[in-house]
């Protein structure tokens, strides 16, 4: 049952926090100008975001972009701090009415759609933040596309389309943890 599953994501973000070793690794793998956007997100934020980047590095990824992408693809939240009531209300939604999360994600960035739309928008807004602070394109893209429906035909890839294969395996991470 995804929602069962839902809640427990939303529980463990709730009382996660990053450990020191994580928040050092993630100081090797950012530019200072991006640790500091890192320092921004909440900490359930900050740790989910270390668990992907963890998996990751545990399959033997060593691309930068992708290693930041993965530390930074939720950045973009911490524009609009969300109260415990808004949150719960995303995961809800999103596990019994996505349509409906998704179609109030379009709305205006006030009253009781703002969490929607702050769910639905992060990711653009989260790379634009990356950008100015200095991040790779690819980086960039990442972030941008990281909740973008993608599937990628393992017959079609090829280097031309790396950045296509990371952004699955970033989607793929990401909607684990």
């Amino acid at each position: 049952m995804r929602w069962l599953y839902r809640i427990r994501q939303f529980w463990s973000a709730l009382t996660a926090a990053p450990r020191s070793e994580d928040l050092f690794e993630a100081s090797k793998t950012l530019s200072p100008a991006l640790m500091r956007l890192f320092e921004q997100m909440h900490p359930g934020e900050q740790a989910h975001s270390l668990t992907v980047y963890r998996r990751l590095r545990d399959q033997g990824e060593t691309n930068p972009d992708l290693l930041a992408a993965a530390l930074l693809h939720d950045v973009g939240k911490s524009l609009y701090r969300l109260q415990i009531g808004e949150r719960v209300a995303i995961v809800l939604v999103k596990a019994l009415l996505p349509g409906c999360a998704k179609s109030w994600g379009q709305g205006e960035l006030s009253g009781w759609k703002k969490p929607f739309v702050v769910a639905e928008k992060h990711a653009e807004w989260g790379a634009q933040m990356v950008a100015q602070a200095g991040a790779s394109p690819a980086t960039v893209e990442l972030i941008r596309r990281h909740q973008e429906p993608v599937r990628l035909d393992a017959r079609l890839w090829s280097a031309d389309r790396q950045e296509e294969h990371w952004l699955v395996r970033l989607q793929s991470l990401d909607n684990e943890s």
